[in-house]
């Protein structure tokens, strides 16, 4: 019973120290259970035992079995294939060399040291593991107990990464007479487990994709700081909710366009525009927009353009910025019909020196009257005209017609009106309004044509 207890006491103290040591050290832990047989014949002692290792597998004459849960072991991987462990153990002695039994039915009861090397990763193996070990204990035969000496072989056999079967066999030196060396044989099954976890996230370095980092399992132990079911290392906006859509970033208005990239992020907008209204539709985000009621161009910030005489035409496409007029005729009014025959009647009445260009001197006033409707019209371009009666050479009277219709045309550039409105050309007598018999006839065709350049 007092055995019983004592392997009691060494489970709990393994585990206390696994519990301890498992806190700080970046190595997986592994614990064992299983049975164990002690065999005291093979030892190289004098009859009744033998030499080594002979009859070292007669398990049926010299091993003592005790058929239950008798072996207690757990390990921590230090390094480089080392291993640190410490097994408790439990059995009952009732055989031991050929002429009887030097112990009658005693309890056996041993603590064990080992430090281990495996060569599972010298041979690229992940399933078959063999090892050498070497350590030292303490084994009580009943009440009185021996210092050992101890070396092992053994082999796991590793099922998946979790689990194995472990087979050893250890060889035990005894310090004291009373205790006899001996040879242990285990076997049992394997289980791995603990690691570091230095972010606390339940999740062991090892397979932690963000181990420095508290995370979550389905992110491989990654965080999703703000929660909206993509990690952090994925999320454009890894501390603000947003849908995966946009990457993880928040659309706060509603509009498609994530805030991070949203210049009007409170407000709904368009994405061509950064995610800013436009309230007059011209293409001008409102923020940026001097009229955002009303459209007009961007290179006028968004407002229109002065029309100062309301003609549809802008002041700064407007030839006549102050007169009504049309937008086919650059925002000037247009030379109408009425207008036409109003020109060509005040020229009709313009008088020549007979046989001369010079204009009479009581033609100024009928002239003033023509300046006046052509600076009505300040875009449009007139071609003054010249013409004669028949009366005379041909060639005189295109001559005379030519003069005339340039002296009309001086007079009125020097009074006002720009000369690339202005040509002149004289037709002679080729052009008759009227007939050349009568008198009034010939009064008629000796003309000046005012005519609008179309």
């Amino acid at each position: 019973m007092k055995n019983l207890s004592r392997l009691l006491f060494a489970m709990l103290l393994i585990f206390g120290m696994s519990n301890t040591f498992a806190q700080d050290e970046n190595n997986p832990w592994a614990f064992s259970i299983g049975a164990n047989a002690v065999d005291f014949y093979p030892t190289g002692e004098k009859a009744p035992l033998s030499d080594y290792f002979d009859e070292y597998f007669n398990a049926t004459d010299h091993w003592n079995v005790l058929p239950s849960l008798s072996s207690l072991t757990v390990a921590r991987y230090l390094n480089s294939g080392f291993t640190l462990g410490a097994t408790a153990s439990l059995n009952q002695i009732d055989k031991f060399g050929d002429d009887g039994s030097k112990y009658d039915e005693v309890t056996y009861f041993g603590i064990d040291g080992i430090v281990k090397y495996g060569f599972g990763s010298l041979i690229n193996s992940t399933w078959f593991d063999p090892y050498l070990g070497v350590g030292g204990g303490y084994t009580w035969i009943d009440e009185i107990g021996a210092g050992t000496l101890n070396g092992t072989v053994g082999i796991n056999f590793w099922f998946n990464d979790n689990v194995g079967l472990t087979v050893q066999s250890a060889y035990k030196h005894a310090f004291e007479d009373y205790l006899d060396t001996h040879f242990q044989h285990t076997a049992g099954v394997t289980f791995k487990f603990g690691g570091k976890d230095t972010d606390g996230d339940g999740i062991y370095d090892k397979d932690d994709a963000c181990p420095e980092e508290f995370g979550l399992a389905e992110f491989n132990g990654c965080p999703d700081t703000d929660g909206d079911g993509i990690q952090d290392s994925k999320d454009s906006c890894p501390l603000e909710f947003g849908p995966a859509e946009f990457n993880g970033c928040p659309d706060t208005d509603g509009d498609g366009v994530p805030d991070k990239d949203d210049e009007c992020p409170t407000v709904a907008g368009l994405k061509e525009l950064n995610g800013c209204p436009d309230t007059d539709g011209d293409g001008i985000a409102d923020h940026k927009d001097e009229c955002p009621t009303v459209p007009g161009p961007a290179e006028n910030n968004g407002c229109p353009w002065p029309d100062r005489d309301g003609d549809g035409v802008p002041d700064k496409d407007d030839l006549c910025p102050d007169k009504v007029g049309t937008v086919a005729n650059q925002g000037c009014p247009e030379v109408t019909e009425a207008v036409q025959k109003a020109l060509n009647a005040y020229a009709k009445t313009i008088l020549f020196d007979t046989g001369k260009s010079s204009i009479k001197a009581q033609s100024e006033k009928v002239l003033s009257d023509i300046i006046a409707i052509l600076k009505e019209y300040p875009n449009a371009k007139f071609t003054v005209e010249g013409h004669t009666d028949s009366v005379g050479s041909e060639k005189l009277n295109q001559r005379l017609s030519e003069a005339r219709a340039l002296s009309v045309k001086d007079y009125l550039t020097s009074n006002g009106i720009d000369e690339f409105r202005l040509s002149s050309k004289g037709f002679g007598e080729a052009k008759p309004i009227d007939t050349n018999k009568t008198r009034e006839g010939r009064a008629n065709n000796r003309r000046v044509e005012i005519n609008l350049v179309k």
